[in-house]
């Protein structure tokens, strides 16, 4: 089975074909395609191929399924004997992409 390692937004996504991803925010509108060139391994089940830092022509291409918010997460802020309590939450924007292909690109 294909797969490859992407780099994107700072993390690192392990992604094969038909796989569904949750990223940070993309810029594009949903059912648009999107393109990953920061490719760190690639591997076809017969070869592997480790880049340095990256892979020459191989490239991942997906399609925008949606954009959202995360669920909430609360931070809470505490300092004992001084009656500082804060509590504040965060939902995280990301975009869910659909991986189309995976390969090495002509």
């Amino acid at each position: 089975m294909k797969f490859a390692i992407i780099s994107q937004g700072g993390k690192q996504y392990r992604v094969h074909e038909g796989k569904s991803i949750r990223f940070e925010t993309i810029a594009g509108t949903v059912g648009s395609t999107v393109t990953f060139k920061d490719v760190l391994m690639y591997s076809d089940g017969a070869k592997t191929i480790v880049g340095k830092p990256t892979v020459p022509k191989v490239r991942v291409t997906g399609k925008i399924e949606e954009h959202g918010k995360a669920d909430k997460v609360m931070v809470v802020k505490y300092k004992a004997k001084t009656r500082y309590h804060i509590t504040r939450g965060h939902r995280q924007h990301f975009t869910r992409v659909k991986i189309a292909s995976v390969g090495i690109a002509a």
